[in-house]
């Protein structure tokens, strides 16, 4: 049973940064994601990496602030966030692509499981 926890998230004041992490059990996945879903919206790609290529992709809100790095033969997968600002308020999931892949994969039902997700809150 494939297993991602997230941790990392908190309260920070606009500006600042955290860097949250992602600790996946033994397995082999292609793809590893982050997503975030703010309250009343609804789930949206943050950024991913592909294993294979170690390729990065982010989504234009957070491109410049936001970078995603991971280390395959550990199964860890962090971002780290710079710049922070209110909007970036969300719980943040980790997401985990176990079939195989090569492209960037951006939407949910590209990854086959999830985190429980970690609360970033971001002050003005």
């Amino acid at each position: 049973q494939v297993q991602l926890v997230e941790s990392g998230g908190g309260l920070v004041q606009a500006g600042g940064s955290l860097r949250l992490s992602c600790a996946a059990s033994e397995g082999t996945y292609y793809t590893m994601g982050w997503f975030r879903q703010a309250p009343g919206k609804e789930r949206e790609f943050v950024a991913g990496i592909n294993w294979d290529t170690g390729t990065t992709y982010y989504a234009d809100s957070v491109k410049g602030r936001f970078t995603t790095s991971g280390d395959n033969t550990k199964n860890t997968h962090t971002l780290q966030m710079n710049n922070l600002k209110p909007e970036d308020t969300a719980l943040y999931y980790c997401a985990a692509r176990t079939r195989y892949s090569t492209r960037s994969r951006s939407r949910a039902d590209e990854y086959d499981f999830w985190g429980m997700g970690t609360k970033v809150t971001v002050s003005s």
